[in-house]
């Protein structure tokens, strides 16, 4: 099983001359400022990360994050002509640089956005929420819908670059649970090369804190899994939903964006010190992963206040040292 890194710089990574599998960043944007305009010539940004993952002996990974450039859930842009046509210019630019860096790349298509449509569906069916997709070049003969704009985000992949691995990411909202798996069936998200499996976007301590941080504000309790597997929510659970995806879509599985917190039997904790136990309990239940349908895991902080590999007091190194010792066989 495969362990990663996000949102990580190559200099801290470095430092700790940590070893890894998968080394992801975000690409943010459509429009002014977007990651195309990050380097020179538009879209080197993607050499760079490539670049640096050869460095670390890892396989780059992109999180393409364009659909939140209006704002996170905000879906104005799936009609705006001049939006689609920049998204779908940066999603081709894309796969033309991961054709030109010529080796394997992982692809994690719009994180949180297929769940945003499919509150917006009606009867969880992708194709009843529109999109512009069939004005574009590549992907004239599909619909203007949801489930065309993930096609065609396949159909450009595969178009431009038969070296990237691409994945759907459902959207684990607690709402959205019992219909979930049937809207990535209609998107077609099985046509692509595995799921990307979401655990959670903050460490748990952020959102225990009284009162929560800016952010970290959302409602709700049981954000520290219970590791002894009685109480609800836990790891067994958790494992069961990757299952159910796994046989679903008959695709492997990856996790993502999985936190670095520590665990403490203190509920909170501050700034870059909050608890979290999903780091500890995954690098030491890979078999457990592995048997779910697991391929690997990213570890990786969703904002800049949670935990990070500077700030964990050296557990992420302990916990990959020790899982290389004896890493798990993937089937």
């Amino acid at each position: 099983m495969l362990v990663g890194l996000g949102s990580a710089d190559l200099a801290d990574v470095q430092k700790q001359s940590l070893k890894i599998d998968i080394y992801d960043q975000y690409l943010n944007g459509v429009g002014a400022g977007a990651w195309p305009t990050w380097n020179s010539p538009s879209g080197a940004y993607v050499q760079v990360v490539a670049k640096n993952a050869d460095t670390l002996g890892a396989v780059p990974m992109f999180t393409l994050y364009q659909m939140a450039s209006n704002g996170d859930g905000n879906l104005s842009g799936l009609s705006n002509q001049t939006f689609m046509t920049g998204y779908w210019n940066n999603v081709r630019l894309l796969f033309q640089q991961i054709k030109t860096y010529g080796k394997p790349v992982l692809v994690n298509f719009e994180p949180d956005f297929w769940g945003y449509t499919q509150r917006l569906s009606t009867n969880a069916d992708p194709a009843t929420v529109f999109a512009l997709v069939n004005s574009d070049p590549d992907c004239s003969t599909l619909g203007n819908h949801v489930a065309g704009l993930a096609q065609c985000l396949v159909q450009i992949a595969r178009k431009y670059a038969p070296n990237a691995y691409v994945g759907f990411p459902p959207a684990l909202f607690g709402d959205l649970y019992s219909t979930a798996l049937g809207y990535m069936q209609k998107l077609g998200a099985d046509k692509a090369d595995f799921i990307v499996m979401q655990t959670l976007d903050r460490d748990a301590g952020c959102f225990e804190a009284i009162p929560q941080p800016s952010y970290c504000q959302r409602a709700g309790t049981g954000w520290y899994w219970d590791e002894a597997n009685i109480k609800s929510p836990n790891f067994t659970e958790h494992f069961a939903l990757a299952k159910s995806y796994n046989t679903g879509l008959q695709l492997p599985v990856l996790w993502w964006q999985t936190p670095l917190g520590v665990p403490s039997a203190v509920a909170g904790g501050s700034a870059g010190k909050w608890r979290d136990n999903r780091a500890r309990y995954f690098l030491t239940h890979a078999p457990d992963m592995v048997a779910a349908g697991g391929l690997g895991v990213v570890f990786s902080t969703g904002e800049v206040n949670q935990t990070s590999i500077n700030t964990d007091g050296g557990q992420f190194k302990t916990l990959t040292t020790n899982y290389l010792a004896n890493p798990a066989a993937l089937p």
